[in-house]
């Protein structure tokens, strides 16, 4: 993070005895992967700019375990959740925003059966919620009747029912929203979800990525709309192997949102 920008932890909001609206969880790819950071610093730009008083755990974050899960392996995701569960619960935590749908999924419909029980809300979800107070207000500035296309992250979408959040954001920045063949209930995978993202690809003809890159390239969008960093990461690399690089830009939401504020 850079100096401007201030992120409170748990523990200083503890040390004064108060407790903050909501707690953001950053995620391993909003941590530590450079591209995602971005992310994670225009979010935090929006929950300034809409006085939200939000903290993150720093250090005391670690992997919800959804790849390891996903990978079969329990008995470790176990361990990493429940290690999560104390910390959370000590902190009396009821409410986290996340930007990345698989700790989303993870802490909202998996660690109640280990004992963790939180309101949880996707980035998305919880802009959304802002605008609807009133408490964030959105112009379309740069994005006004640009082609935006949105690709739906399989554990936002499929896997959770979360659909308009993010396209009515995108309407809100005055842009033209088109949709890809596979869209909402019947989107397609990026190719990264269930640890995918950690080992090679499987022989095949094509990677499934570019496939969904091709299924993107055919509405002529001139942004691809993200609200995962994994499916970041991999709509990116798709744009680069079809060669649109020039063409086409991957954002997620928070930064279409923080652009359009100039923040």
């Amino acid at each position: 993070m850079s100096n401007t920008l201030k992120v409170p932890t748990m523990a200083e909001y503890m040390a004064e005895g108060k407790q903050p609206e909501v707690l953001f969880w950053v995620g391993c790819m909003g941590s530590f992967d450079d591209r995602a950071k971005k992310v994670t610093k225009a979010f935090v730009k929006l929950l300034h700019k809409s006085n939200v008083n939000f903290a993150v755990l720093g250090t005391e974050e670690s992997c919800t375990g959804d790849p390891a899960k996903r990978a079969g392996n329990e008995f470790l995701f176990q361990m990493q959740a429940v290690t999560n569960i104390e910390v959370l619960n000590a902190y009396e935590i009821k409410k986290i925003v996340t930007a990345c749908p698989h700790c989303f999924n993870t802490l909202k419909n998996e660690y109640p059966g280990l004992g963790g029980n939180y309101e949880v809300m996707h980035h998305t979800q919880f802009l959304k919620s802002l605008l609807d107070e009133g408490r964030l207000t959105i112009e379309g500035g740069q994005f006004k009747g640009k082609r935006i296309t949105f690709h739906d992250p399989c554990y936002l979408g499929r896997g959770n029912d979360i659909y308009e959040a993010p396209r009515e954001l995108i309407r809100k920045l005055d842009a033209e929203l088109v949709e890809m063949k596979s869209c909402k209930s019947r989107g397609l995978c990026c190719g990264a979800g269930g640890a995918q993202m950690f080992k090679d690809a499987e022989p095949g003809t094509k990677e499934v990525n570019v496939a969904r890159t091709e299924q993107a390239i055919d509405v002529k969008p001139e942004i691809i709309a993200a609200g995962c960093p994994f499916c970041n990461t991999m709509m990116t690399d798709g744009v680069k192997a079809k060669d649109k690089e020039s063409e086409i830009a991957v954002m997620d939401i928070a930064e279409l949102i923080a652009n359009a504020q100039d923040l």
